[in-house]
């Protein structure tokens, strides 16, 4: 079955919908640079629900992405329609560690989403950047104070949580 065609199925609510193209991943009935070009010319609820896969399969599996894919979903953090930011901040969450030599590109854009954007934007943004301060890379020395700024100005505990609990254990 075409990516196109599950999208058409009016039978799938949007969980089934993502569950669906998860399992599909899994099950290699298309791969994830094949969602990926999909979502490049679909409007931003399909883009985000084929994010949404992506990031469901690599919460368990992150080596079912490749390098170049997460490359493609690090353009995405930088779209319009938060739905797609925080899937893709996910998504970069899941399988940064397996590829350190994008923590610069992608660093640099998570934290063009930590002011101005809603919650729940803001938890998958620290998500990913406490996932990046665990590597214990050299890039932490300039990475925790910029951390230890934002825990100083974000309102929501439950997301200065998140971060805290990072800077625990590399501390």
């Amino acid at each position: 079955m075409k990516i196109a065609e599950i999208f058409n199925d009016k039978t799938l609510k949007s969980k089934a919908l993502t569950e669906f193209l998860a399992v599909s991943i899994q099950q290699k009935a298309f791969d994830i640079p094949e969602l990926l070009t999909f979502a490049e010319t679909s409007i931003d609820t399909k883009k985000a629900t084929c994010i949404e896969a992506i990031e469901f399969v690599t919460k368990t599996n992150p080596e079912v992405l490749q390098k170049e894919s997460l490359k493609r979903i690090l353009n995405y953090i930088e779209e319009k329609a938060p739905r797609i930011k925080w899937e893709s901040a996910r998504v970069v969450g899941n399988t940064i560690h397996l590829y350190p030599e994008l923590i610069t590109e992608a660093t640099g854009k998570l934290l063009n989403n930590i002011e101005k954007q809603g919650t729940v934007v803001r938890w998958a943004t620290a998500y990913a950047l406490s996932e990046i301060i665990k590597l214990k890379t050299k890039f932490n020395s300039n990475l925790i104070p910029v951390i230890e700024q934002i825990i100083n100005n974000e309102e929501k505990n439950s997301i200065k949580k998140i971060y805290l609990a990072a800077l625990k254990k590399v501390k």
